[in-house]
């Protein structure tokens, strides 16, 4: 599969250093570059429509139909079953305080919530919060070997008084794709609501909140390039019973009630724009993954084939580019890495290289105009449990589908001339 078509469809992509070398944009986990047509979006509500919504006249009217449009658009795109579960916030970290919070005030002293540690900081601290008033917080392992869930004490946790299970999608920190599906079918099975992370999976695979059977999916669009804007789903009828903080004035709807204040609409426009950009790929690239959802059609159908076409692309580079690192003496992949699983590995690999610094590594990546995470990216647990958060973390490289075969092969090249130096 071929998609070096949309390259000149990301203007970042274009630019170049001091040698004329264009940059490589391997820090996708932190935040994906941007389509144009955002870009375009994004300015042309600014100039067309910028006004708060719900008013009498032209530009407000078309404030409530960018935001209305919007949340059709997010609707298919996680395949929801109304456009009325989908809330817009901040970001993720700020809508998952906002739900846990909420959630919180159903919750009694002794009732319980599953976390894991394997999870990104924002899917973990809002959960942990509520241990002040007397929830218990079990936090799952991880296999060290392989960086997977360890999903007998996941199983095991899961028990009657647990109310809330809330868990990744995928490893922002290594990769991993955990199983949201049978989690869930544990929390259901135990009477209590799953809250999953997506966030990091998102920008990597198609999502179906109705085959996961989830009832909240969190992510965040400056993910799959958009700009920043944190989207939430959440099973209706579960909105419906939560009472979330908001003034007096406001709108006591679903999904209204849950979004505070002015909302970021120049955002929601950029939202709005990434979502078509996907459905367009899945038209222009996606044609032999149709047949995978026969139950859909149009847009919904359309954003399947693009994330199936994305996920074909990613993991043809993937597996190259973990083989060329694992060739250099002294450099650790984490996660798993073997080809054979590679349905639950996402095209984020995370390493670490014997006598070097993951700061230093990451700087002279930069250097050579490079760019890759270094640290521990908010997954913090991860990094303490596997004893690296005092020696730096991990340096942390993210593919999109806009990297190309030959980023992958200078990637390897520099990481190599880095341990020989």
């Amino acid at each position: 599969m071929d998609l070096s078509f949309v390259r000149p469809e990301f203007p970042a992509l274009a630019q170049t250093d001091a040698q004329g070398r264009p940059y490589v944009y391997l820090d996708g986990p932190g935040g994906t570059q941007v389509h144009q047509s955002v870009i375009d979006a994004m300015a042309r509500y600014l100039v067309h429509a910028n006004a708060n919504s719900h008013g009498a006249f032209l530009t407000s009217r078309r404030t409530d139909e960018t935001v209305a449009a919007a949340r059709a658009a997010m609707a298919d795109l996680f395949n929801a079953p109304s456009t009325d579960e989908i809330v817009f916030g901040a970001n993720m970290t700020t809508l998952t305080f906002h739900i846990s919070r909420t959630i919180g005030t159903l919750l009694q002293p002794g009732d319980e919530v599953v976390t894991t540690l394997l999870d990104h900081n924002a899917n973990v601290a809002p959960w942990l919060r509520l241990a002040e008033q007397g929830v218990l917080v079990r936090q799952v392992r991880f296999h060290p070997e392989d960086c997977t869930i360890d999903m007998d004490e996941m199983r095991g946790a899961i028990n009657p008084r647990t109310r809330v299970v809330a868990v990744g999608y995928a490893s922002n920190g290594v990769g991993t794709i955990n199983d949201v599906a049978q989690v869930t079918r544990w929390a259901h099975e135990a009477g209590a609501w799953s809250y999953v992370d997506a966030v990091h999976y998102a920008p990597h695979g198609p999502i179906d909140v109705q085959a996961i059977g989830c009832d909240f999916l969190v992510c965040s669009a400056y993910k799959f390039f958009g700009p920043h804007e944190g989207v939430l789903w959440g099973r209706k009828e579960i909105l419906e019973q939560l009472r979330p903080d908001k003034v007096r004035p406001a709108s006591d709807t679903v999904p209204h009630r849950f979004e505070t204040g002015t909302q970021n609409h120049e955002a929601i426009a950029g939202t709005l724009a990434a979502v078509e950009y996907l459905a367009s790929l899945g038209r222009r690239a996606g044609e032999a993954f149709k047949h995978e959802y026969p139950h859909l059609m149009g847009r919904r159908l359309e954003l399947k084939a693009a994330m199936a076409a994305i996920r074909a692309y990613e993991r043809a580079l993937v597996w190259p580019m973990i083989a060329g690192l694992q060739a250099i003496p002294g450099l650790k992949v984490w996660g798993i890495i073997d080809p054979a699983r590679a349905a639950w590995r996402a095209p984020t690999v995370s390493f670490t290289l014997q006598g070097q610094h993951p700061a230093e590594i990451a700087r002279r990546l930069g250097d050579e105009g490079i760019f890759v995470w270094d640290g521990n990216y908010y997954a913090l647990t991860l990094m303490e449990e596997l004893g690296l958060e005092a020696h730096g973390g991990m340096v942390r490289v993210g593919l999109a589908h806009y990297n190309t075969a030959e980023e992958v092969q200078r990637l390897v090249a520099a990481v190599r001339r880095v341990r020989e130096a």
